[in-house]
């Protein structure tokens, strides 16, 4: 039975809110452990303890106060929505951090709590579509939707997500009535002209993927937010002079924006204004260089014009400011290589880093090429877009929207546990090392945060690249053209390990090749770089990739 408390504790309760609206939730939290020990038996003070244990990131614990203030007052509206936004937050950080099973958690407990909750629902069907479960994912879309929730937001996520389905024309008819009707939104413009770039070999050819993002953004000037992301895309479609043109006004208004600077540097950088473009990236890591993003943009280019020690310089920074960060230990290793630092080798490892090996057919398979033909139509059946995505390494080919594995179908689920197990099979083979930014990390186990298809034609390939989402990534090779497979002295279609960005111009040779076989994966870390050999055929090169974060559990 529920207590009340005391006039003396309620003046408690009440100092401790306050404090913890006012962001002093380790000063309320102690308030909140006394009162809830005092009175074991209040359900609002086992309310505003899991309130301040979930500000303090006690999630565990918040919980437990939570189910305890419930089991006081059973069905209590008060308790419930206070249960529920805690859930809803917790589950919104679990995605930001990429842990996508736990948010789908998290947000499962918030919609049978309150299943009238239609930010709970939507909030669902956003970590649902991260875990590859697009179906589960509409459906919690459709259930927000019905409770009220159509918000320009939720309606961009829905397009995205029947684009993952592979309902390309309803994607498309929804993208652009989305932004038809609201042409300000920066996401819903971004969604519409990554369908229509992945597309745009089926559009007619006087249409422009981003005619309107382009008309949206001369028609809103003062829209900053539009303004940069249309920047953004035109920078990852190599636009670079329009680019310049949308930058010059903005930065007029806004000249100490860093962001606004660094675009700016990396336009004039590709429209062969050099010197202008080294001038504004030293004006900006002048009293801007705790920015990773940035640090690898200014590396890129020191790299470019042969300052091999200012690279060193803003790699070694880089690393600092994000221990995690892929792209800047890739950066800080080709410098090691130009200065024949042997550093190099204890960084990337080429012989021990790099694995390549056979994947055992699922059970219930006669043989390996009985699954990869089961396979191989599963994903040629998802490759419906025409074009590569506008800011992915793929040349020559299509890569499948969304996340491959989790979507609930069992020739995918069946893949994916084979290729867990031999991961983590590895992964217990290799020693611990604290002070190295791979082996460190290594618990032995790990959990997918991102997979997809890669379709390459003939003359198709990856460019070189890392994988900075990841820490360790991977190739599937499920189907392979005759002339990958015969292994000739042009090494069609090889994978090539060590050779860094090509526009970066070091011209730096790989430093091991693999040749590929079907049902065989690759595993290296993500900031090793990679990509393959051009090929010429009829037939296509079909692969799956992964990349993993480590975990203390199997997924």
């Amino acid at each position: 039975m529920n207590q009340v408390l005391s006039a003396t504790q309620a003046t408690q309760f009440q100092k401790a809110m306050q404090h913890l609206i006012a962001g002093k939730s380790q000063t309320a939290l102690g308030m909140a452990r006394d009162l809830a020990s005092e009175q074991p038996g209040a359900a609002d003070a086992h309310q505003l303890l899991g309130m301040c244990l979930g500000e303090q990131g006690f999630p565990a614990e918040a919980s437990s106060a939570f189910e305890r203030a419930l089991s006081l007052l059973p069905g209590n509206r008060v308790v419930l929505k206070n249960f529920t936004a805690f859930l809803v937050k917790q589950g919104k950080l679990f995605r930001s951090r990429h842990q996508f099973d736990a948010a789908t958690a998290f947000l499962q407990r918030a919609v049978k709590l309150m299943p009238d909750h239609r930010f709970a629902w939507a909030e669902l069907g956003m970590a649902l579509r991260l875990t590859g479960d697009i179906d589960g994912a509409l459906s919690a879309f459709d259930k927000a939707v019905k409770l009220g929730g159509g918000t320009p937001a939720l309606r961009n996520a829905i397009n995205g997500t029947l684009q993952d389905a592979g309902q390309l024309e309803t994607a498309v008819r929804g993208a652009q009535q989305l932004v038809n009707e609201n042409p300000g939104y920066a996401g819903a413009q971004e969604t519409l002209a990554n369908i229509l770039w992945e597309n745009r070999q089926r559009l007619p050819r006087e249409d422009d993927p981003f005619r309107l993002f382009r008309r949206a953004v001369k028609q809103q000037p003062e829209n900053t937010e539009l303004h940069i992301s249309f920047v953004r895309m035109l920078l990852s479609a190599k636009y670079w002079d329009e680019a310049l043109n949308v930058l010059l006004p903005l930065r007029l208004r806004q000249p100490d924006n860093p962001v606004l600077s660094w675009y700016f540097a990396e336009a004039l950088e590709n429209t062969g204004e050099v010197e202008a473009a080294s001038r504004l990236f030293s004006s900006i890591a002048s009293k801007w260089n705790n920015n990773a993003g940035f640090l690898n943009a200014y590396t890129r280019h020191a790299f470019r014009r042969k300052e091999i020690d200012l690279a060193n310089e803003c790699a070694s920074r880089a690393v600092v400011v994000d221990p995690g960060n892929q792209e800047a230990w890739a950066n800080l290793g080709i410098f090691w290589r130009l200065q024949n630092d042997a550093r190099e080798y204890w960084l990337f490892d080429y012989e021990n880093l790099i694995e390549y090996i056979q994947i055992a057919p699922p059970s219930g398979y006669a043989s390996n090429e009985e699954f990869l033909t089961v396979l191989q139509k599963k994903l040629e059946s998802m490759h419906q877009v025409s074009g590569e995505p506008i800011n992915q390494s793929v040349r020559g080919g299509s890569q499948t929207p969304g996340r491959l594995f989790g979507r609930k179908d069992p020739v995918l689920n069946e893949l994916w546990l084979a290729l867990q197990s031999a991961v983590e099979n590895w992964l217990g083979t290799l020693p611990r090392d604290a002070k190295h930014p791979f082996l460190s990390r290594n618990l032995k186990a790990v959990r997918s945060v991102g997979s997809w298809s890669v379709r390459l034609a003939s003359a198709g390939r990856h460019s070189n690249h890392i994988h900075n989402q990841g820490w360790l990534s991977s190739a599937f090779h499920v189907s392979l053209p005759h002339e990958v497979q015969i292994g000739d002295k042009a090494q069609n279609g090889w994978l090539q390990f060590g050779s860094p960005l090509e526009s970066l111009g070091l011209e730096l040779p790989a430093r091991r090749l693999i040749q590929p076989k079907a049902g065989c994966l690759a595993l290296f870390p993500s900031y090793m770089w990679h990509g393959t050999v051009p090929f010429t055929g009829e037939q296509a090169r079909l692969t799956i990739a992964f990349d993993m974060q480590p975990t203390a559990g199997t997924k």
